[in-house]
């Protein structure tokens, strides 16, 4: 049974409500924090990327092409085709001979709305780089290419690839390859749900990688983190609050589509995975902030952070207040 995270008031009559589930994991992989179903798989979607960067890393791509950490937060982004994420984008083409046409993922038009704006009034078309998964599949690709795999299929559960993902994900989330329900993505990626406890334990050991046994995967893990935390722009955009709660170096996040959010503190040692039942992403803000607020989280800038970006009063077109929006869940 999910809970009720947040509600949205209007004139002060209840409009709607959000409900969920949030799962919250310690250093000693123990529960800590649970608020409704955290045992039915949800997922993962975006807030996989992170995750599926792991054996790219490990293998040896970015020194093998030359690329840097830039080009590897964008390998864990959902971009928002901002300036800065296509041209690392087209350096990461550049760098590995990939050409476009060789993303599956379907021509796009930039998510940010001021970018998309821009681009259209310069006449620009669909482009395969313009999809948010672009830069997760450049990675992959590029790492095909180095071990001369297929390219052709390299959105396939069976390829060499997938399957390295795949355990990949299983070893940072503590979960069998069997608890693991597969499903593919929209971008055309295999996609896995997982209960939130193993989300929220993959997100720890991202923050937290001395809890890795696997030397080569703790090294890889430590460098997407730094990566992460070092271009917080580039993992997702301007007005993201993924990006906005990695402007803390304490913090790695990362949102997927249809309401999966996760983060992790690294000093605290806590990990964070959630899910608003009806896919809404508008309302993570104001869980991220109600949580950190009701674990005592000590850099109180970043929660001011939050409030100041994501205030909870609505508004109309005109810039008139004209409701209210509340995470109104407690933790036991």
């Amino acid at each position: 049974m999910h809970e009720q995270l947040v509600v949205e008031t209007r004139n002060g009559w209840l409009e709607c409500e959000h409900r969920g589930s949030i799962c919250g994991i310690d250093r000693n992989l123990h529960i800590s924090y649970a608020l409704g179903d955290i045992q039915s798989p949800m997922f993962l979607r975006s807030a996989g990327k992170p995750l599926q960067a792991i054996p790219v890393v490990r293998n040896g791509v970015l020194e093998h092409y030359g690329l840097d950490d830039k080009e590897l937060a964008l390998m864990t982004a959902s971009h928002r085709g901002e300036s800065y994420h296509i041209e690392t984008m087209e350096h990461i083409m550049e760098q590995s001979g990939l050409e476009e046409d060789r993303l599956i993922c379907n021509p796009s038009y930039p998510l940010n709305e001021e970018a998309k704006e821009l681009f259209l009034r310069a006449g620009g078309q669909r482009r395969r780089a313009y999809h948010n998964c672009a830069g997760k599949h450049l990675g992959v690709l590029a790492w095909s290419k180095m071990m001369n795999w297929d390219l052709g299929t390299y959105t396939e559960p069976d390829h060499p690839a997938q399957v390295e993902i795949a355990r990949t994900l299983s070893e940072m989330s503590n979960m069998s390859c069997e608890q693991m329900r597969a499903g593919t993505d929209g971008c055309g990626f295999p996609v896995y749900a997982l209960p939130l406890p193993g989300i929220a334990t993959a997100y720890l050991k991202l923050a937290c990688p001395e809890l890795i046994e696997d030397a080569d995967t703790r090294r890889a893990v430590t460098r997407i983190r730094k990566a992460m935390q070092r271009y917080p722009l580039l993992v997702g955009g301007t007005q993201r609050i993924d990006s906005i709660l990695m402007e803390d170096d304490n913090i790695i996040a990362k949102g997927g589509f249809k309401g999966i959010f996760a983060f992790a503190l690294r000093s605290e040692g806590l990990g964070f995975a959630f899910k608003v039942a009806d896919g809404s992403d508008e309302e993570w803000a104001l869980i991220v902030a109600s949580i950190l607020e009701q674990i005592g989280y000590e850099r109180t800038e970043t929660i001011e952070s939050i409030r100041r970006q994501f205030p909870e009063t609505l508004t109309n077109d005109n810039g008139k207040t004209v409701g209210a929006q509340k995470a109104v869940f407690t933790f036991n």
